[in-house]
């Protein structure tokens, strides 16, 4: 096993896509709409505009691990006196290459991205197999994110 990491570019979209929507259902997301036209519609807007890096785990050209920070801005506060955070998701390591340091890896790059964006904070709502690492990499719990579906 020889793994390289790279950023995400148009050409990796038709996998990464494949890999998000594996993700979703590994973590039980009811599937009810077609996600792949909204989802290359996302990834290339914001692939364009900055607000959204990938770094990529690959074997043998195959991708084998995934990362996404989206960056958003919303009114400073003490927490985040930039108001500028990084969002995490699509954090995704195929099974037969998990418990290698390929997550923390991505995990760290993704982090860094963000940092180099001018981010005061980084945040991820968290599935129940990705708690501990990110517990161990030094996130912290905030008991206050709630949701609206609209």
């Amino acid at each position: 096993m020889s793994i390289a990491y790279r950023r995400l570019d148009e050409r990796d979209l038709d996998s990464f896509m494949g890999l998000r929507i594996r993700q979703l259902r590994e973590e039980g997301a009811t599937e009810d709409v077609d996600l792949r036209p909204a989802l290359l519609d996302y990834y290339i807007r914001h692939m364009k505009d900055g607000t959204f890096v990938s770094w990529l785990a690959v074997d043998d050209d195959r991708i084998v691990g995934t990362s996404g920070v989206s960056f958003v801005e919303k009114p400073p506060y003490f927490g985040c006196p930039s108001g500028r955070m990084g969002l995490l998701s699509s954090m995704y390591t195929d099974p037969r290459y998990r418990r290698r340091g390929i997550a923390t890896e991505l995990l760290r790059k993704a982090v860094d991205e963000a940092r180099a964006y001018g981010c005061g904070t980084v945040q991820i709502t968290a599935s129940d197999m990705g708690v501990k690492l990110y517990d161990a990499f030094g996130f912290v719990h905030n008991g206050n994110f709630m949701q609206y579906r609209l």
